[in-house]
């Protein structure tokens, strides 16, 4: 390769790499392996380059980490996976997002997600009810705003199949569709205040106000990838998230581990970094707990993420 070769591709990947990395964590909702899968399109790119290297990268680009991905999600679903798989959590801004999209040119209500929302947790889970395929085509018309077209030629696809995969992957998150909220700048500062008021009543052994700010049905969800130990099935309704996390702040406090503690916005969520550098083997050092707040203002879902490779984009506390 000639130095001019290699100034050129150094160019090419500085003006997509960020592009590259949020259709490949959108699509795998896993960091670690968006960095890889990015990795990856790039090497391509040196070793096999398209025809025409005149035309823009970008199209050429996306087909290759769209495939990649694809393949990820393949092998992915062939194994086997110990307790509960959710995606890693990732830093968002707080900035209000852009507003949706009108209905596009076909007359579809509503298929327009933001860039924010497409991180969310409930929108990534929603994902993982489609096959490759249809998350690919979802990701790249809903989200991407790409044409019909555009998204036949990164996928190698027809167009008729483009739409008729679009329609089959907005029917299998229709449930997702019908409780999304927007959000925005305005109740994401709600949801933290909620939850620092469920921490506080937690911490001053208040069961009583901390359940007002729990759902009936609340989850709590742990993801150690049989690293670490943790809930294997997810905990379900309020009395028992309670007692799960009132059992967690006894035995912490009971032990006097010393916890550094910061408080994040991760996949447009509140959640919390926990380090604990002097811990018993089995147990994590590092746990992201991210919490999703309905519409009425009350905490639906938690997710403790314990797996090392889950936190490769989590920063560690400053000490």
């Amino acid at each position: 390769m000639t130095s001019a070769t290699t100034f050129q591709m150094s160019d090419v990947f500085q003006a997509h790499e960020r592009f590259l990395w949020g259709v490949c964590y959108r699509m795998t909702g896993n960091a670690a392996d968006a960095d890889d899968l990015v990795q990856e399109t790039f090497v391509r790119a040196i070793k096999t380059p398209p025809a025409r290297t005149d035309e823009p990268w970008r199209p050429w680009l996306v087909r290759v980490a769209i495939n990649l991905s694809r393949d990820l999600l393949r092998r992915r679903r062939r194994q086997s996976y110990e307790g509960v798989w959710l995606p890693s959590p990732i830093e968002t801004e707080s900035d209000d997002p852009p507003a949706h999209d009108p209905p596009d040119e076909f007359g579809n209500p509503a298929a327009r997600y933001d860039l924010i929302e497409s991180v969310s947790y409930a929108f990534l889970l929603a994902l993982e009810a489609l096959t490759p395929s249809q998350r690919a085509v979802l990701l790249l018309r809903d989200v991407f705003d790409y044409s019909v077209f555009e998204t036949a030629e990164a996928l190698g696809m027809s167009e008729a199949n483009v739409k008729t995969t679009l329609h089959r992957a907005r029917k299998a998150i229709l449930e997702y569709d019908h409780s999304r909220h927007p959000i925005t700048q305005l109740f994401q500062s709600q949801a933290q205040q909620t939850v620092e008021k469920f921490l506080a009543y937690l911490f001053n052994h208040d069961v009583a106000g901390a359940a007002t700010l729990l759902a009936d049905n609340v989850r709590h969800v742990s993801d150690s990838g049989g690293e670490f130990y943790a809930a294997r099935v997810p905990v379900v309704g309020r009395e028992k998230v309670l007692l799960f996390n009132s059992r967690i702040l006894q035995i912490a406090a009971t032990n006097s581990y010393k916890v550094r503690s910061e408080w994040h916005s991760f996949n447009g969520a509140p959640a919390i970094v926990f380090e604990v550098p002097e811990i018993p083997a089995g147990f994590a050092p590092r746990t992201v707990m991210l919490f999703q707040v309905n519409a009425a203002g009350q905490i639906e879902q938690i997710h403790s993420i314990l797996a090392s490779r889950k936190l490769t984009a989590v920063r560690s506390i400053a000490k």
